[in-house]
């Protein structure tokens, strides 16, 4: 008589909750009671069960991120078993996408697959397309229970009926409810009442340190116990933003009342959400900063990445600029750097500029006559703003305009919303020539387009400013209060532009220099002849 080949039976068994694992006899105990049942049965085949066991105890099946499966799996690949027996289909995966790896790894080691209640194997077609009919029909149900599950919860919390998560401070959870822990509520109530005061949630937390407050602690059934530490800027602002404390329920962008008592008053809450909005905006548009960034999250480089602001300098003195952000590891050398004031208001009188000229014909047709004269005065007021308002109300205009502009080689390309027109999404994009210079390691862009015709520069104003007070102060021996803190290498480079030629000084005092002078390249170009002729070559006057 031929002896069978010896085939080595793994039984793999899965169970999606922790639930009931802790009875002696439990359900992964009865899926492997069937399936050795059912190896023994095949004996005469040759079949044995190995002495692993590949047990998955609370592990959902939408996913192969299972230890036992994945123990299953490494084992295959080491040819260390010929059939895998499960007592469903569905215990293995409910994961169409998941099914179709494993079997292509069963093939790839020669490995059968058999299950107990469901009569087939995966050796021909017709089982192959049982077992996907099955595991259809197991990805069904699970989607469908996830969905139920889903429904359960927003239905729930509509109700008022706290569905679980962490137990905020001031709370204790009984009877799947939650109740008001007085000792720990009377803290939540000063932390509210102290950000009132503060109006800071890092002058808050550097408090509430110095007085000793620490965060809840909390015991796992693990035995790990967190908490017990300083409040951080994170867990405050999650703690005054969240609707539990004063009684309601949260579900997506929705707030129901809820079933439990609030710690916080109506009127605390109000009061405290009112002063974080109102932080949140001061924050977003710049105000209450002594040289807020304009351009902060609307400036990019060619390359799509953000052109961030910074700073250097001492703190009597600050030199704002734009630089861009370069990953971990890449050169230094070919970083853009932009001079904040230089660009910020090359951006906005050019986009000034723009909405002060006469409406174009598409705008115009989109709109009837008589509304014509509300959509140039909303354009007039745009302009008004980027020109005249504080720097908060600049960058308040420019985010509502929606702002971005791009730092390419030679130009800075300004996209904004176009203002009045009837499309919601119509855009407009302005191109602004410059130049690049390269003084050290980085790129500064040194603009062409300052301003327009018959519009003067206020820094180069400054600087010839600056440079007959030099003048005079040198001339009479008396301090001019505009220059007299100035280095003497500042003093010297001011003195050679205060005897510029009359019509160069008249130029630039009108808005008529060459586009590509500021106040930077004037300031640094070394050697001004004193012949007025040969000033205006230099500096291109002709």
């Amino acid at each position: 008589m031929l002896e069978r080949k010896r085939r080595r039976c793994a039984i793999y068994t899965r169970k999606s909750t922790e639930e009931g694992l802790e009875q002696g006899f439990n359900s992964l105990d009865a899926q492997g009671d069937a399936c050795a049942a059912y190896i023994l049965s095949q004996t005469h085949e040759g079949w044995e069960a190995i002495g692993e066991h590949y047990d998955d105890g609370g592990w959902s099946g939408g996913n192969m991120d299972r230890p036992a499966l994945k123990q299953l799996l490494a084992d295959i690949a080491a040819g260390k078993i010929d059939t895998v027996v499960v007592y469903k289909v569905d215990r293995l995966t409910r994961s169409l996408a998941d099914f179709a790896k494993i079997v292509e790894l069963f093939d790839q080691h020669q490995v059968t697959f058999v299950s107990v209640t469901q009569a087939f194997n995966t050796t021909d077609s017709m089982g192959r397309l049982t077992l996907n009919v099955l595991l259809s029909f197991a990805q069904f149900e699970r989607e469908v229970t996830a969905e139920r599950i889903r429904d359960k919860v927003a239905a729930s919390k509509k109700k008022g009926i706290w569905m679980g998560g962490t137990v905020p401070l001031g709370y204790r959870v009984a009877d799947r409810k939650l109740h008001i822990v007085e000792d720990e509520a009377k803290i939540v109530r000063h932390i509210f009442e102290r950000y009132c005061a503060l109006q800071s949630v890092a002058d808050l937390a550097d408090e509430l340190a110095r007085d000793g407050y620490r965060t809840k602690e909390r015991t796992y059934r693990t035995g790990q116990v967190i908490g017990g530490i300083p409040f951080g800027k994170g867990a405050l602002g999650h703690m005054l933003n969240n609707p539990i404390l004063v009684g309601r329920i949260k579900h997506k962008d929705k707030i129901y009342e809820g079933e439990h008592d609030g710690i916080v008053s109506v009127e605390l809450w109000d009061r405290v959400q009112a002063t974080l909005d109102a932080n949140r905006r001061k924050k977003k548009l710049g105000t209450g900063k002594k040289d807020p960034s304009l351009l902060a999250g609307m400036l990019f480089d060619k390359e799509g990445r953000p052109i961030s602001p910074s700073h250097t300098g001492k703190a009597d003195r600050r030199y704002r600029y734009y630089r861009s952000s370069i990953a971990s590891g890449e050169p230094r050398k070919g970083r853009l750097t932009v001079a904040a004031g230089e660009i910020e208001r090359i951006v906005c009188d050019v986009i000034a500029q723009d909405l002060a000229a006469p409406i174009s014909e598409e705008i115009a047709a989109g709109h009837f006559v008589s509304r014509l004269w509300e959509v140039e005065a909303e354009r007039k007021r745009f302009a008004t703003v980027l020109t005249e308002a504080p720097a908060p109300g600049k960058r308040e205009a420019l985010i509502a305009i929606h702002a971005k502009i791009v730092v390419e080689n030679t130009t800075l390309s300004i996209s904004i919303d176009e203002v009045g027109a009837t499309e919601p999404e119509a855009r407009k994009t302005i191109e602004v020539p410059h130049d690049i210079d390269k003084p050290g390691h980085d790129k500064a862009i040194i603009p062409a387009a300052l301003t327009a015709a018959g519009q003067a520069d206020p820094t180069l104003l400054k600087l010839i400013a600056h440079a007959h007070a030099a003048q005079r102060m040198l001339l009479s021996g008396k301090d001019e209060p505009t220059v007299s803190g100035f280095s003497k290498r500042h003093l010297y480079r001011l003195l050679h532009l205060s005897w510029l030629a009359p019509d160069i000084t008249a130029a630039i005092v009108e808005g008529r220099h060459p586009r590509h002078l500021n106040a930077r390249k004037l300031l640094r170009t070394n050697g001004i002849p004193l012949e007025w002729e040969a000033q205006r070559q230099m500096l291109g006057f002709h």
